[in-house]
């Protein structure tokens, strides 16, 4: 499977990112993306907003020195949330999990909230070997669907 690690994004990374973000079949996946995963400027606006928040720890996921996705956590209210995108080639070879580990051992708060499509497995399985458990399920608007779907909300407790 080779290192998997986290490091900063980088300004030559954003070309491969965006290009990520737009795969059809990841992003339907997904189900909560950019409104529009082909506005390259609103995909700039965003990752120089994130990469600039002092709040939000972001980071490039790599194996061995490759590019393969990013993660991050962030505040929303008085919650930290994660989030991570994997480059649809590296699905299934366990690069998404131990990224997530390798982050939250860097998100010195608990509780960790994660949230995924009901309906993603792969990406509930990632959070559930981590650790997360699901708390609930909400119903919200899935841009990448163009409808309301059930979203399962996660959260990772302890050390």
């Amino acid at each position: 499977m080779g290192e998997i690690g986290l490091r900063a994004v980088r300004d030559d990374d954003l070309d491969m990112i965006y290009d990520q973000m737009r795969d059809p079949v990841a992003v339907r996946m997904a189900a909560f993306t950019a409104e529009d995963p082909d506005d390259r400027a609103a995909f700039d606006a965003h990752f120089a907003r994130l990469r600039s928040d002092p709040e939000i720890l972001m980071f490039a996921v790599t194996v061995d020195g490759e590019l393969a996705g990013t993660t991050a956590a962030f505040p929303i209210g008085d919650d930290t949330e994660i989030t991570y995108w994997l480059d649809r080639s590296w699905w299934g070879r366990g690069i998404a999990t131990r990224a997530v580990e390798l982050l939250v051992d860097l998100v010195p708060v608990r509780p960790i909230t994660a949230r995924a499509a009901s309906d993603n497995a792969g990406s509930l399985a990632v959070l559930r070997k981590v650790g997360f458990r699901p708390v609930g399920k909400e119903i919200a608007y899935a841009t990448a669907r163009g409808t309301e779907i059930e979203e399962t909300v996660l959260r990772l407790d302890g050390p």
